[in-house]
This record gives C-alpha cells, structure tokens and sequence, in this order.
C-alpha cells in the first residue's frame, strides 16, 4: 500500500480508543486519513489517542457517545460529517465481552452484549451508508467479527451469535449496496492481546489452552489485525465485497 493511499478520505471508527480499533485508527491517519473515533467514557484515552494523531498531523475528532444508545450513530455520523465534509469509510470495533457458561448468562448481560455489539453497528452501517449513498462517491465499511462468529467457542456463546448477526448482516448489506459503489467486509480477529482478553491472558491454564489450539501458537497484537482491515478498506480490496477475512493464526482452519 501507497504511504498516503488514504489522503483526502474520512473515517469513522468506533471502539477507536483501544485495542484493535485504536491500531485501526493509527494506520488510518499514518496513511493519510481524517480520523474520528469515538468514547464513552475514559476522555483521557481519547486525549492519548488524539495526541499521537496530531503529532503525526493527522487531523482528527474525539466523538464522545456511548454507541449502544438509540440516537448515537446518527448523531456521531452528522458530526463527523460537519467537521470533515464527507464520511468514506467506516469501520465498526467498538465490542464488549461476558463470559461464562451460556445457562449462566443474565437478561442483562445478553441485552448488553446485543446492544453494543450487534444493535450498534446496524446502526452505525445504516447512518454511514446513508450518507455514502446520498455523496454518490461510494465507500466501504469494515466490520470486525471474531472467529466465534464461525466456529463454537464455549464461554463465549452468546458473544459469538451477536459475531454471528454482524457477520451476516456484512454480508447482507454488501448484496444492497454494492449498486451504489458501497463495499461492505469484515475482519474477524482470532485471540488478540487486548482488555477483553486479559482475563485468559494472566491465567495462565487458560492461556496454555487456546494457545494449544492456534497452529501459530500465540495470540495475536492489535498491530497484526489493521492491515487485514485496511487492505480491506483500500482500493487494492476493491473488488471484494461481502467476504469475511479470518486473521487468526490459523484458528478455524484446524
């Protein structure tokens, strides 16, 4: 890819402030994009994260939203769009994680998981798109799902059918709006060393275990999975629409 093959594009990028959404944001601006991301609620992350984006002249914007709420998406995009003149690319990460037995799961937890990680980024797609249909410039949109949005991985049940709606509504939306220029794709990360898998990171049996079943043997940094995202997002994807990539270290294949 072109050093600044983005210049001159918008994104949007949600769960921006950590993990794989803040690698996501970083490549974006190194490669010449407008960035914005939102946070619900640590302002410091999003001053850290906006901080490296100015000092690699990056121009920016810290939307603050907590994407589970109804009005959320729409207000985040016209922001976005007022600041920047145009929306290109959107890229859905924000994500949250309850593990434990599927019997086990609370109305609240099922509720929270399908709120941000299902319900969210419908809207987030619907909003987006609407304004990348009316610009007649077409777009693209990256969704990130996960390997349990594939296979069955106890623990986290109902997570991986909420992966499950995402990878299927990609899918759905490539089909619409492909007439429009629109391409709709998603990554689905394998094991990534970030907060929400911490918890298997420092048990150390647990680690032991998942690590057994990636043929890499090891999980993955957050580094590993945004040039999945961006070769996706650029014109050298842009041929591919409703596809699904697997950056997992082998994950699904075994």
């Amino acid at each position: 890819m072109s050093e600044k093959q983005f210049a001159g594009r918008v994104a949007i990028v949600t769960g921006g402030t950590r993990g794989i959404g803040r690698a996501i944001v970083l490549e974006l601006g190194r490669r010449g994009a407008d960035v914005a991301f939102n946070y619900a609620k640590s302002a410091e992350a999003a001053d850290s994260l906006k901080s490296e984006l100015d000092a690699l002249g990056v121009r920016s914007l810290a939307v603050q939203c907590d994407v589970a709420n109804t009005e959320a998406a729409a207000a985040m995009v016209q922001q976005v769009k007022e600041a920047f003149g145009r929306i290109d690319f959107l890229v859905n990460a924000a994500g949250v994680q309850a593990r434990g037995p599927a019997i086990e799961l609370s109305d609240e937890d099922w509720e929270m998981l399908h709120a941000v990680n299902l319900r969210a980024v419908f809207r987030a797609c619907r909003a987006a798109a609407r304004r990348m249909v009316e610009s007649q410039n077409g777009g693209a949109i990256l969704n990130v799902a996960s390997v349990s949005s594939t296979v069955g991985v106890p623990g986290i049940v109902p997570y991986g059918a909420m992966k499950g709606g995402v990878v299927q509504l990609t899918r759905g939306l490539a089909v619409e709006l492909a007439p429009h220029g629109v391409r709709v794709n998603a990554v689905a990360p394998g094991y990534v060393s970030t907060a929400m898998t911490e918890e298997l990171w420092r048990d150390e049996e647990r680690r032991a275990e998942v690590t057994a079943r990636i043929p890499l043997g090891r999980f993955a940094s957050p580094e590993e999975i945004s040039p999945a995202a961006l070769f996706l997002l650029s014109p050298a994807g842009g041929y591919i629409t409703g596809e699904v990539l697997h950056v997992d270290g082998g994950y699904v294949a075994r």
